[in-house]
């Protein structure tokens, strides 16, 4: 298998051609890939690799690609793209075997004996899980991606590997059928493009985002390439116009430097009409070209030239080099006003630099023994910050949720009151930027300053401005939040604090419901026994008591079915037909009590509450018109009664019948304020074109609170008639 040829790969530079067939000639040999190995690699870490291609060319060996070609093809050229970042020698071997535990009998311990633990985990990242008990494709997929992503924050080479596996699979993926194209190239632009981008590593996002388009779009790709074509005929000649005068006025300053034109790709153009709603020919044509010299003085020095040469277009300046992307990519950005109008971009960056731009996180990597790697500061706190959503995840499905939302970052940056910088997506509120500094100033977000001037928590942040965060130890996450936070880690933090919340809170619930129906039966819960508990358990398939409680509480289980259990028979009937004393609301239960807002129950009133599964008990008024369906299903509701020491305010809506007249609104409003009430809602209906009906929904404390606010109402002179409304 040595001498087996395998289909050259595109340089990484170029956009990938559209996926019209099978692989691009010319071919090469394995030991041209050595060849080119040993031009930063030892003789023994070559022969390592090789080592490698013979153990996955025999595992492989009778497996044959959809296109025909023997199967170690693809491993290999794996390792080709890999090499072209001058990856180390381990990566390499792991992308030649990335498929061996997976698609053949081999295990992952005989990788382990055979090759080392750090080959055997990096091979065991990149594959999938085949064994799952999934309840969906989506699912198996989503857990495919946790399991790749975790091991990616263990060893950033994981994603090396499978970024370079999917890149090939689209270079050759002509021979799928459409619909699976399409399904594999829609995957490529939502996740591994925007990897590659969050990465830093642009030459391969740039080929990935071409070739997924060409697959998921083929008429739109082939259609604006097409037209691309013959407007690139029409200013090659400007292109190398302005190249000449950049370069000779570099010169004539004593600069050394390189100038490239370069070619906008289809798929950005694409993005870009998009955005912005325009056809292509209304498209401003803009100039693109890059200069690299040796050092970041002469990068600032550069750009007095160009804007010396050609007047900038204000507000189209970024220095990306004293503020790094997100990503690590550095450059300074300026827009020029070129020859006749035309606009020019121009971004100026060191040669190092450049590499970090084209192989990002691949650019920072040490070619030690110990196969460690130095990553930047902005890709290590996005791998921190993914074991962070990890944690917070309920699912896998949620967990490919939150990450997919942070994988499009269109930046911005924000500074604390210590100038320290946070790069955050854009759209991102005062509460990412909480959750971006720690989870636990997110947890305790009460307020926040902007520019030292208070600012409502879903405030949307801008470039440069400064934030303070206002926390109180005893806050907690509002439900709210999650209508208008953007980063994954805020979403995920918030949702899992809340369920842990209910969780807390339904287990007491249930507890509550529990002892009332012990209680009635002569017993109490601290008296039962393990045995017993255990028994119980065992009985309706669950492990652990609290979790019983939490069902109990969120209505999922009868508390009296449960207490039934519990005792003897002899017992049960013995209290058969007596019934449990009424459940004490005390208003703090939280998220596992809520009160319904057809007919807003309030402390004082005579109330009821009714089962509802997933949510709890749903407090009634007990003459809610609503309740004549549950009065028929005795054990889906119970009786309740209100605590002597109510804490909070209650949302109930009164109506109230007034003459027409000017300030007739305002007036009532202020007078409900004045009895320490909030508004929440107010709707009117205009009736006989002399009186209105305006129905308020408003906080109250309990009955006497509300009987004193409809009392001040009363007393206005063009109330006509008020009145609370139930139902």
């Amino acid at each position: 298998m040595l001498d087996a040829v395998y289909p050259e790969t595109p340089t990484l530079e170029e956009p990938g051609p559209p996926p019209a067939g099978g692989p691009a000639d010319p071919r090469f040999l394995i030991s041209d890939l050595c060849q080119f190995l040993e031009g930063y690699l030892s003789q023994e870490q070559v022969a390592e690799v090789y080592r490698a291609y013979l153990f996955g060319a025999e595992a492989h060996e009778g497996q044959n690609r959809l296109s025909g070609e023997p199967y170690i093809f693809h491993p290999v050229a794996v390792a080709r793209i890999l090499a072209g970042m001058r990856m180390d020698h381990q990566c390499l071997m792991a992308a030649i075997l990335h498929d061996v535990i997976e698609d053949t009998e081999t295990a992952k311990d005989q990788l382990e004996q055979e090759f080392g633990a750090d080959i055997a985990e990096l091979v065991d990242g990149v594959s999938k899980l085949t064994k799952i008990k999934s309840r969906s494709k989506a699912e198996a997929q989503a857990e495919n991606f946790r399991k790749m992503m975790l091991a990616m924050t263990r060893d950033i080479r994981v994603i090396m590997i499978k970024l370079a596996d999917r890149l090939h699979n689209m270079r050759t993926l002509g021979v799928m059928g459409p619909n699976k194209a399409r399904r594999i190239a829609r995957e490529t632009l939502d996740i591994y493009a925007p990897i590659a981008n969050r990465l830093g590593i642009n030459s391969i996002r740039h080929e990935l985002e071409e070739l997924g388009m060409a697959a998921h779009w083929p008429w739109r790709y082939r259609i604006l390439r097409s037209a691309l074509r013959k407007r690139r005929g029409n200013r090659k000649e400007v292109v190398s116009n302005i190249e000449g005068v950049l370069r000779s006025r570099l010169q004539q300053e004593g600069f050394d430097g390189e100038v490239y034109g370069r070619e906008k790709h289809v798929y950005s153009i694409y993005r870009k009409m998009l955005e912005k709603k325009q056809s292509l020919s209304e498209l401003a044509d803009v100039y693109a070209f890059r200069i690299i010299v040796d050092s970041v003085d002469t990068c600032y020095r550069v750009l007095g030239v160009v804007h010396n040469l050609y007047r900038p277009v204000p507000g189209k300046f970024k220095d990306y080099i004293a503020i790094p992307k997100a990503n690590g990519y550095q450059s300074l950005h300026t827009v020029l006003f070129g020859p006749h109008g035309i606009p020019i971009e121009i971004q100026v960056r060191t040669r190092e630099m450049h590499r970090v731009a084209e192989e990002g996180i691949a650019a920072h990597w040490q070619y030690k023994d110990t196969g460690g790697a130095l990553t930047p500061d902005a890709a290590a706190d996005w791998l921190r910050n993914l074991l962070e959503v990890q944690k917070d995840s309920g699912n896998s499905l949620e967990f490919l949720e939150h990450v997919k939302v942070d994988l499009f970052p269109d930046e911005v940056y924000v500074f604390t009151p210590r100038g320290q910088i946070f790069v955050l997506p854009k759209g991102a509120t005062v509460i990412d930027f909480a959750y971006a500094i720690h989870s636990d100033v997110g947890n305790q977000c009460v307020a926040a300053r902007v520019e030292r001037r208070l600012a409502p928590l879903r405030s949307q942040l801008r470039n440069g401005q400064t934030v303070e965060i206002i926390t109180k130890p005893d806050n907690r996450p509002n439900p709210a939040w999650l209508d208008f936070v953007v980063t994954g880690k805020a979403r995920a933090t918030i949702r899992s604090y809340l369920k842990r919340l209910e969780h807390e809170e339904a287990v007491e619930l249930g507890r509550r419901l529990l002892e009332r129906e012990l209680e009635s039966l002569d017993r109490r819960l601290d008296s039962v026994t393990e045995d017993e508990r255990s028994a119980l358990l065992h009985h309706v398939g669950l492990t652990e008591f609290d979790r019983l409680l939490e069902q109990i509480g969120l209505g999922n289980r009868m508390a009296k079915l449960v207490a039934r259990m519990l005792v003897s028979t002899d017992e049960e009937r013995g209290h058969e037909g007596e019934s449990a004393g009424a459940l004490t609301i005390k208003g703090t239960e939280g998220m596992v009590v809520s009160f319904a807002k057809c007919c807003g129950p309030i402390p004082g009133d005579p109330v009821v509450a009714i089962f509802s599964p997933g949510r709890g008990l749903v407090v009634h008024h007990h003459d809610c018109p609503n309740l004549g369906d549950f009065r028929r299903q005795g054990q889906s509701w119970l009786d309740v009664q209100w605590a002597e020491d109510v804490a909070g305010e209650f949302s109930t809506a009164i109506r109230v019948d007034a003459g027409n007249q000017r300030g007739m609104l305002a007036t009532i409003a202020s007078l409900i304020a004045e009895e320490g009430s909030n508004i929440e809602d107010v709707r009117s209906e205009e009736r006989d074109g002399l009186s209105t009906s305006l129905r308020f929904v408003v906080s109250v404390r309990n009955r006497k609170h509300l009987a004193s606010i409809l009392r001040r109402l009363k007393n206005v002179p063009f109330v006509l008639r008020i009145n609370r409304v139930i139902g």
